[in-house]
């Protein structure tokens, strides 16, 4: 099988959307409405850096995509299409079925179209970029936080840095904490609610505290947190009060399926009715202010987030 071979019965699949060419030509073309403007974003995971190297194609496949995802949460758009830049080292048409049919699988539900890529020989890495869309002039951006903002996060903090640590440790992770750090839902709904009503919006990727700093510094204030506010699972509450390990959840990142988001006070009641709405638990953790550095109140030493260099 050549690449023109692997492509053709893998990736070519029959296109969502009648305004897009997808794969097949040397460029996919696309067209938009008037008054929307593209969101777009890429991610490259590397096995043994972002996934151990006996991790599923399935579950491989989930997470290129729902990083990505997340990354078109955080704005508020809606997923239009993605490339797949794919380097293998060698062609395994066991994996590259799992491959193919978990990547085909999430980007149906969230109506993303794969329009092209490419194919490489060499250590596995993938790479993809997502485009969405939304109105012009509504992105949620990092640099519009307000002070007096409340922030908010979605679901729980720290569970699948928890599960990369035991996985490190050579220890096995609940499932619960498997499905976390493998295959994350990215809040593509959430992040779409939340338009017109969050000043500002990230996604946890790097930590909690990593994070959230981008926007205070993005939109030149402070914030207030704290710790007994953030929302636990109850693995990591355990593994809290065994080891008082407060920098797991706050720096160990891999979170893709929560936002951190700010909201005027005046919005609190549409933020609550929108977690009814999903299903989804959003947790107030603190405040905006005006003093221009990260308080976590009880936190009483320095916890260093992810750097990738």
């Amino acid at each position: 099988m050549n690449e023109f071979d692997l492509i053709e019965k893998y990736f070519n699949w029959k296109s969502l959307n009648s305004d897009m060419l997808g794969v097949g030509d040397d460029c996919a073309l696309i067209s938009i409405q008037s008054q929307h403007q593209l969101a777009t974003s890429v991610d490259t995971l590397i096995e043994g850096v972002h996934f151990p190297k006996n991790t599923s194609a399935h579950d491989v496949a989930h997470k290129a995509l729902a990083v990505n995802l997340s990354d078109l949460a955080a704005m508020g758009a809606t997923p239009l299409y993605f490339t797949l830049a794919l380097t293998l080292p060698n062609i395994n048409e066991s994996w590259l079925k799992g491959f193919s049919s978990s990547l085909k699988t999430l980007s149906k539900k969230y109506n993303i179209q794969l329009v092209g890529g490419d194919t490489t020989k060499g250590a596995l890495s993938i790479t993809i970029n997502v485009t969405g869309v939304l109105p012009k002039n509504q992105a949620l951006l990092r640099s519009s936080a307000k002070v007096g903002d409340a922030i908010f996060v979605s679901n729980t903090i720290g569970d699948a840095a928890l599960a990369w640590q035991q996985i490190q440790n050579n220890k096995t992770p609940s499932s619960a904490l498997l499905k976390k750090f493998n295959t994350p839902e990215p809040q593509v709904a959430l992040g779409q609610k939340l338009l017109g009503v969050a000043n500002s919006c990230i996604d946890v990727s790097d930590g909690l505290e990593q994070d959230l700093s981008h926007i205070l510094n993005q939109s030149s204030v402070g914030a207030r947190i704290n710790l007994t506010d953030i929302p636990l699972s109850d693995e990591v509450s355990n593994y809290i009060e065994q080891t008082n390990d407060w920098c797991l959840p706050l720096s160990g990142g891999d979170d893709y399926y929560v936002l951190c988001f700010t909201v005027p006070e005046t919005h609190i009641e549409a933020v609550q009715s929108i977690g009814e709405e999903l299903g989804i638990s959003l947790t107030k953790i603190g405040v905006i202010t005006k003093n221009k550095h990260l308080e976590i109140k009880g936190l009483n030493k320095t916890c260093t987030s992810y750097q990738h260099f």
